[in-house]
């Protein structure tokens, strides 16, 4: 039996085997998951099969509830390629959590800014992302599908963001290998080159769910300006405490989204 298989054997096991949505959570953005109905928690140390992450900000659990009478699961923390984790280890639980019938599976993560215009806090729909980590997620013959950002998800937060009150930008995430933070001129030739925010994970899991057949969409919390743009030193204290900060416009958005986005899948 593969690891896939077993953490999907486990996952059905501890009953997270029903929600509809999977919610992927990134550093400091782990609040979301205390607000859901019903809660239930599961550590990854109990999974057989889950890889685990040390990075501080990743509590490490799934967590089983409902939002608006919506069943969902959500990922609290997630490993990277910058730990020595493998591109499948990475994207594993979505991968096994897809096959076990989420339909839609919504990343997010703390990014750095590359655009001099968007203050740290800003929220950026991804439409599009630079995989520039050296690596992808798919096996020989597995089917890829361009761009794994759904655009009628991408509405259906851009609905949610609206009756939210909550501002929502859009934009080109790069993904790169990590751990260290961009230079100044790394963080301008990513401009160059399209991009608006930068961090170091989402980008194998959206390709990766996408081809165990979920819809994606993803959101990035813009923590700091990147290199260059502010000015002082970056840190991942800065990043968790932006995170903080940002807490309830996060919140805000996600769970107005929940009953847009099962009516997209449902469409």
């Amino acid at each position: 039996m593969t690891a896939l298989e077993r953490l999907r054997g486990s996952l059905r096991a501890s009953g997270l085997d029903g929600g509809e949505l999977l919610f992927v959570l990134g550093s400091g953005l782990g609040v979301f998951a205390e607000r859901l109905e019903d809660a239930r928690a599961v550590p990854f140390a109990e999974l057989d099969g889950m890889p685990r992450s040390a990075v501080p900000g990743h509590a490490g659990r799934f967590v089983s509830g409902r939002v608006r009478g919506v069943p969902v699961v959500v990922q609290q923390g997630r490993v990277h390629l910058y730990e020595g984790w493998s591109p499948e280890e990475v994207t594993r639980a979505v991968r096994a959590l897809a096959g076990l019938g989420c339909g839609a599976v919504v990343l997010t993560n703390a990014a750095g800014g590359a655009r001099a215009d968007w203050p740290a806090g800003t929220l950026m729909r991804l439409r599009d992302h630079l995989n520039l980590q050296g690596r992808g997620p798919l096996a020989p013959g597995e089917a890829g599908y361009g761009s794994p950002y759904d655009p009628e998800l991408g509405a259906a937060l851009d609905e949610a963001a609206a009756a939210a009150g909550v501002p929502l930008e859009q934009g080109v995430y790069a993904g790169l290998l990590g751990p260290s933070y961009e230079t100044p001129a790394e963080v301008r030739a990513l401009r160059a080159m399209g991009a608006d925010a930068i961090g170091m994970s989402t980008v194998a899991e959206a390709v990766a769910a996408r081809a165990a057949g979920a819809r994606v969409a993803a959101v990035s919390l813009v923590t700091n300006p990147g290199a260059g743009i502010g000015g002082t030193p970056l840190s991942h204290a800065e990043v968790v405490e932006a995170g903080r900060e940002a807490a309830d416009r996060f919140c805000r958005l996600l769970e107005a989204a929940v009953e847009p986005l099962r009516a997209r899948l449902r469409s």
